[in-house]
């Protein structure tokens, strides 16, 4: 379990998961009842998943999402329903290396069409400069398997996210081809959005005062890299626990020489790091989320309107012209 990371509590997931089909923008909450209905059934593994498996696939496809909203989903263990319903799908969507658990159902999986979003676009390694700008994760932050140290949230790029569902789109139409013009057609609605926002984020970060951002969890390393940004991350650090001195004062040192004014934290996760930092060093705190699923603490119903939520948090923060 990554020690930076929190698991939300039993009773807050119940609840979660009661809201599952209204807060996934149409995806069942469970994957209980994934395979066997009229639609081309797809599991997916979490929210940035299940959302381009919903817009792509349309009124022609039945979505459900292993990970519950609000779940923290790298932790994620799957029950003997799950792992049962993945089976009886007809295509599964993953992020291979984020959910270890997802990845040893799949590979066990029958399943005829297993789509994985790692494989359509390009991975690469952030934050391994120890002292240096920290752009993503440490190595041993998501590592598993031969992609060890790769960081896994593509998605976060519109670009990347971009590239992904044009591949999701050509794996649909060949596993359902009865239906090919419509997720064509979707697909390129999907893409055409997406290169928008990417041109909202240019537009929008194009002049700031300040070029770094300071988070509690180094999620945005191709974000900060597609608009020239640079993260700097709180990394290894227990949510509970209190930054060392050292690195306080090494955040402080770096914060005034680059202007920087906020520490961001996530919604998932307890903001306790980012506070005490933040009072150390007499900044702002603001949430910058990873959209790793929505829920009702959310600062929109969907990917496209957190973002342009995370868009105005880190225009305010790093003072946008």
């Amino acid at each position: 379990m990554n020690v930076r990371r929190r698991l939300i509590p039993t009773a807050a997931m119940a609840a979660a998961t009661a809201l599952g089909t209204a807060t996934l923008a149409g995806c069942s909450g469970d994957a209980a009842g994934a395979g066997n209905t009229s639609k081309f059934d797809v599991v997916a593994s979490f929210y940035p998943m299940a959302f381009l498996a919903e817009r792509i696939g349309g009124d022609h496809v039945h979505v459900t999402t292993l990970t519950s909203p609000g779940q923290e989903p790298h932790d994620l263990e799957l029950s003997t329903r799950q792992t049962a319903s993945l089976e009886e799908s007809d295509a599964v969507l993953y992020l291979k290396n984020l959910q270890p658990a997802v990845d040893k159902a799949v590979e066990q999986s029958p399943v005829d069409t297993k789509i994985d979003a790692a494989s359509l676009t390009t991975l690469e390694k952030h934050g391994n400069e120890v002292g240096g700008h920290a752009a993503g994760h440490d190595d041993h932050d998501h590592g598993h398997g031969e992609e060890a140290g790769k960081d896994p949230h593509i998605w976060l790029d519109p670009v990347r996210y971009a590239q992904v569902a044009e591949g999701v789109g050509k794996a649909f139409e060949k596993a359902d081809p009865d239906h090919a013009a419509d997720y064509k057609k979707n697909t390129a609605a999907l893409v055409k959005q997406l290169n928008a926002l990417n041109t909202e984020f240019e537009n929008g970060l194009a002049h700031t005062k300040s070029k770094v951002f300071i988070t509690t969890h180094a999620a945005f390393g191709y974000l900060a890299e597609r608009y020239g940004l640079t993260e700097e991350a709180i990394s290894g650090l227990d949510p509970d626990s209190e930054p060392s001195a050292a690195r306080v004062k090494d955040l402080e040192k770096m914060a005034e020489a680059d202007g920087v004014s906020t520490v961001f934290y996530e919604t998932l996760v307890s903001d306790k790091t980012a506070k005490t930092l933040a009072s150390d060093t007499g900044l702002k705190t603001d949430v910058l989320d990873p959209i790793e699923g929505i829920t009702e603490h959310s600062r929109g119903q969907d990917y496209f309107t957190v973002q342009r939520a995370n868009l105005k948090a880190l225009q305010q923060a790093l003072g946008a012209k």
